[in-house]
């Protein structure tokens, strides 16, 4: 695989590995060298192969594992790199393989009541075929028993314009015990929809994961594809995929401070949040034709090219306005209470389940894809990276705070750097990958995204696309936070996290 140091694995020599793993960690890791994601897909010599991808380290390639499962079995890595677990659940439930020994050996995906034979994803998905006949049955939780414990199902349908999403609560008074998050209600398989597509489609369907990742997904996907392909976007798209990443960034990070203002009841700070986010928005359309910025990153760079004439101004008119409201809300001590020690979550936590992007940052995990592992042009550009230690609701929106200032200072200096020239090359840079295999990654506005991409003999089509969806590894670590709060801090600390149902259930 393309930007990817790989090494075959028996079953028997994976837990070998795992360990080997662990003792490079050491007892205070720190924010590299971690597992990121797991997942099946079909090999020649028939079958499937488990495929775990990890970090070692900045600068460095990607590590990969490939082990061929033995009778449709491994051993489980769930007790030694925890946030393994999601993935293998999922493994279990859409492909078939077993996992022996996982700690929670329970549907993820597929609900309980759904019928795991045969795996709906084993033998190619079928978009036409017959809904399953099944009796939903209570999710698998822990006996949480006693007197005056409350029982509390709250969804899957909820007020506003939520996504589907049902949360069980265990609590005494205002003291919440346990805290189970049921997603996947609305599971579109969409990594199963890439298969057989052309490659050009391919980035269609990824600015449809989650559409307020747009770019970032045809980002990554697309410099997935471009790595089994040996291809090199030009310059001047690697510089405008820059600009469309972190416009991307602002207004997701306005909507989110306008969110967070909401359930803090600071109803001005909602207001402006989402009034500066609709500006941001404003910006988008006029530049691109798309308020989501769609229909642009195409593989080998862009499907069209940007005048950026002006741009630079409505970023400068932008920025004074977005100063001045974050200012305002880290001087309203209304707000600043209801966030400080609230959702706390341990560095060790952050780093053993998995948490990426912002929520890893607050919790004193430095990491940043576009530092540490570059892409497009960032390393043109100059940036830092914000970091805190206090891994409450109040150090959450610090990082975003401060993300938003670089990001600004970032389309400012790539405006500057950006000169004419092709938008869209398909030469080949560099020899494509053997395998005809390519691993993408972007830094997006929730965290990590990965994008790991299996090309056609003939290399025109998808055989397998994998998604590493920034919420899919947040929404793991979220309850880590809920257990042993309380109830009216709930939808602050929520709302601190800023997860998308979308990318988790995709």
């Amino acid at each position: 695989m393309r930007h990817c140091d790989t090494t075959r694995l028996t079953p028997a020599e994976l837990l070998t590995a795992a360990d080997a793993l662990l003792t490079e960690l050491g007892d205070t890791p720190n924010a590299h060298g971690r597992m990121q994601m797991a997942y099946a897909c079909g090999c020649a010599q028939g079958g499937m192969d488990v495929i775990y991808v990890l970090s070692q380290g900045a600068n460095q390639p990607y590590k990969v594992w490939r082990v061929h499962p033995d009778g449709g079995a491994l051993p489980s890595l769930a007790n030694k790199l925890p946030l393994l677990g999601w993935y293998e659940r999922e493994m279990m439930d859409l492909y078939g393989v077993r996992f022996n020994g996982h700690p929670e050996p329970h549907p993820l995906v597929l609900h309980e009541g759904m019928p795991h034979a045969p795996a709906p994803l084993a033998a190619g998905f079928d978009p036409h075929a017959p809904a399953r006949d099944f009796s939903p049955l209570p999710p698998t939780v822990p006996q949480v028993l006693g007197p005056d414990i409350q029982r509390l199902p709250f969804g899957p349908v909820r007020a506003d314009i939520l996504e589907s999403a049902q949360f069980l609560f265990f609590y005494i008074g205002e003291g919440i015990l346990h805290y189970h998050p049921r997603l996947f209600y609305k599971h579109r398989a969409m990594e199963a929809r890439f298969e057989h597509q052309s490659l050009r489609a391919g980035a269609v369907l990824a600015e449809r994961v989650s559409g307020i990742d747009s770019v970032a997904h045809a980002l990554a996907y697309a410099q997935a594809v471009e790595g089994a392909m040996g291809w090199r976007a030009p310059a001047r798209a690697r510089y405008l995929r820059v600009i469309l990443a972190e416009l991307e960034r602002l207004y997701n990070h306005l909507h989110y401070l306008g969110h967070l203002s909401k359930t803090t009841t600071l109803k001005v700070g909602e207001a402006e949040g989402h009034l500066l986010e609709e500006r941001v928005k404003q910006i988008n359309a006029r530049l691109t034709g798309s308020r989501f910025l769609r229909g642009l990153v195409t593989p080998g760079g862009l499907r069209r090219d940007l005048d950026i004439t002006g741009l630079d101004k409505a970023i400068d008119v932008i920025n004074d306005e977005v100063d001045r409201y974050l200012v305002r809300l880290e001087s309203t001590r209304s707000h600043l209470d209801r966030l400080m020690t609230t959702g706390i979550l341990p560095r060790q936590v952050a780093f053993d389940q998995g948490a990426t992007g912002p929520i890893e940052r607050a919790s004193d995990l430095d990491r940043d894809l576009r530092r540490d592992h570059t892409y497009a042009n960032y390393e043109k550009v100059r940036f830092s990276i914000p970091v805190q230690q206090g891994g409450d609701a109040h150090a959450r929106s610090l990082v975003r705070m401060e993300e938003i200032r670089e990001s600004l200072a970032i389309i400012r200096q790539t405006i500057g750097r950006t000169k004419p020239g092709e938008v869209q090359r398909f030469d080949l840079m560099e020899e494509p990958d053997a395998q005809g295999e390519g691993l993408g990654w972007v830094e997006g506005t929730r965290g990590g995204l990965l994008y790991a991409v299996h090309l056609s003999e003939d290399r025109t089509r998808l055989a397998r696309v994998k998604i590493k969806d920034p919420s899919f590894s947040n929404w793991r670590v979220f309850p880590f936070t809920v257990e042993d709060s309380n109830m009216m801090d709930y939808a602050i600390n929520e709302a601190s996290f800023g997860l998308s149902i979308a990318g988790a259930d995709r």
